[in-house]
């Protein structure tokens, strides 16, 4: 893993508002605005920059947890800026803070984290998993 950030460094993802963005379970659609949980994807992405220039070959990123202040709703088309904030590096795991803005409106903002592992044990968690479920049983 690269030590090339410290706290405080900043990366912006900018994303337009898709209509598949909206909130929509199988029952159909909730309502036409900027889902929490279309968000939530957008804002690990946003987070996950800092883990692609970080990890080196033969590591990975993998979530560690996501909290989301959903404040403000944005309609389809609406351009949403997310600035991920790097929080702190304790050993492989980065933290960032986030906020999420359509304009000048902060609809969004919240914490999420990260480790950087070895692929190898990314891959070895994956086939136990397999190995030890039932899924599909």
């Amino acid at each position: 893993m690269k030590l090339i950030f410290r706290p405080g460094d900043k990366k912006e993802y900018t994303k337009t508002v898709l209509p598949a963005d909206t909130a929509a379970f199988e029952a159909g659609e909730v309502h036409p605005l900027y889902s929490t949980f279309a968000l939530g994807r957008d804002v690990e992405w946003a987070c996950r920059l800092f883990v692609l220039d970080m990890k080196e070959i033969g590591e990975e990123g993998i979530g560690t947890f996501l909290h989301i202040e959903h404040i403000a709703p944005a309609l389809v088309n609406s351009q949403i800026k997310i600035t991920a904030t790097l929080k702190s590096i304790q050993k492989n795991e980065i933290i960032c803070t986030f906020e999420a803005h359509c304009g000048q409106r902060l609809i969004a903002r919240g914490e999420q984290g990260q480790k950087i592992l070895l692929k190898s044990k990314i891959d070895r968690i994956v086939n136990e998993l397999l190995t030890n479920s039932s899924v599909g049983a």
